[in-house]
């Protein structure tokens, strides 16, 4: 693709409500429409398979889906659904024939509608963020605050009501009222699936509708295979790939946070500013045409770092392939301005860099692992101490370098763009500013 017309990815705006499987198809299709932006090296596959580098690994993919999207319950599912039809059918088949597969009937209507039906609303947009910003101010009113999400588990885990309890009343909102077949394989760990991410309100309750749910939790009361799972399989997928992946990849491409992006977005505009107030002010005096010159470089610099500022570069931190820390990877103790260019990383590698990083933060670290609390990151200890930095201290963080070739040839190829771009309006603009003639007032 032409250098001077390259794009990222295009964001992709979450729906109201809940998802369904039309909605997930229109999306996967616009994404393939759109999948010259993403090269295959970062694939949806080769992310799942962690076969990219930072920052486009797993981890960073489960990062961005918690703390940006807010919807990491549909990559921890996939996780292990994918892992669980793995182990399903290397059971012996004596054992498999106790589970036979389910075939989606088009059409399933649950025994009664819910007139009270509240979608979990995957869409955060009540946050009030940008595509890759964090809101500290406000808290998820989503996750009600007389729910205790660890109490949960922590009772799933002690018996004191197990995930049959759960699956029970999960049914009977469905007002599904047959009694699960028990002696079939991983059913208690169907169950436990249930009770983290198909029952309302479970922790991490994936965004079904209730009509999708009550489909779902009709099958799995029959068979313990994993086709039971197609339906919100499918939809699941379908949100990753059609939304969830597309949006991660245009978000990795950045390479500043968004106080360092703003700043430099400002500071492109005011450089532009200065050009043009000093054109005007050589063209109301007496001097030298030729003067006006010096405009040139305040307008190349304005709309270089402009530019790039506008696909969330930053061209000063570009010149060694580095981006910020995030937020969530920042230390956990205050940041000195003097600290900023520190050599401390001088000797070590980029994997020692990376792994040194992830291990010294105050992050607590929010696992592929398939059953645990919700994702939400309000209480980690990185939260708190990030809203007590000053602005110089976001705008200035320190950096990392990236490991990922894919990201950094993007990178450079948006960085050559800014600087095309740039040349193509000051040229001119600067040609204009000479030919005006003086004066001669001031």
């Amino acid at each position: 693709m032409s250098i001077l017309f390259y794009q990222r990815p295009d964001y992709v705006a979450k729906l109201p409500g809940p998802m369904n499987l039309t909605q997930c198809q229109i999306q996967v299709e616009r994404t393939h429409k759109n999948r010259k932006a993403i090269p295959p090296e970062l694939s949806f596959e080769n992310i799942l398979q962690n076969k990219a580098l930072p920052p486009c690994t797993l981890q960073d993919f489960l990062d961005y889906l918690v703390y940006i999207s807010h919807d990491a319950e549909n990559l921890q599912f996939c996780i292990w659904l994918q892992s669980y039809t793995k182990r399903f059918y290397t059971i012996p088949s004596t054992e498999q024939a106790l589970s036979p597969p389910w075939s989606v009937v088009e059409g399933v209507q649950p025994i009664r509608n819910d007139p009270n039906q509240r979608p979990k609303t995957a869409n955060r947009s009540k946050y009030g963020i940008s595509e890759y910003e964090i809101n500290f101010d406000q808290q998820d009113p989503s996750i009600s605050p007389q729910f205790d999400n660890q109490s949960f588990v922590s009772g799933i885990a002690n018996t004191t009501r197990s995930a049959a309890d759960f699956v029970e009343d999960a049914n009977a909102q469905a007002g599904l009222k047959w009694q699960s077949f028990s002696i079939q394989p991983y059913r208690s760990e169907i169950d436990r699936v249930i009770s983290h991410y198909i029952a309302p309100n479970s922790p991490r309750e994936l965004n079904l509708s209730y009509k999708t749910r009550a489909a779902v939790l009709h099958a799995l009361q029959h068979t313990t295979h994993p086709s039971a799972f197609s339906l919100v399989r499918d939809i699941v997928e379908g949100t990753l790939r059609g939304q969830s992946h597309p949006n991660f990849v245009r978000w990795s491409i950045c390479n500043g946070n968004r106080p360092k992006v703003l700043f430099v977005r400002n500071s492109g505009v005011a450089y532009v500013l200065g050009g043009i107030i000093l054109a005007i002010l050589l063209i109301l005096s007496n001097a030298s045409r030729w003067w006006r010159l010096f405009c040139f470089p305040l307008f190349l610099i304005g709309c270089s770092s402009g530019v790039a500022a506008y696909k969330g570069l930053c061209l000063i931190i570009h010149t060694g392939h580095n981006r910020n820390l995030r937020p969530w990877e920042q230390l956990g103790d205050s940041v000195s301005p003097s600290s900023f260019d520190s050599d401390d990383e001088a000797g070590m590698g980029p994997d020692d860099i990376y792994m040194s990083n992830r291990g010294r933060t105050g992050k607590t670290t929010i696992s592929m692992d398939t059953f645990g609390a919700s994702n939400a990151f309000e209480h980690e200890p990185w939260f708190d101490n990030y809203k007590k930095k000053s602005i110089l201290q976001k705008i200035f963080p320190r950096n990392l370098w990236i490991q990922d070739e894919t990201i950094r040839i993007l990178q450079d190829r948006i960085v050559w763009q800014s600087h095309i771009w740039s040349l193509l309006v000051s040229v001119p603009l600067t040609a204009a500013i000479v030919a005006v003639p003086r004066v001669g007032i001031v």
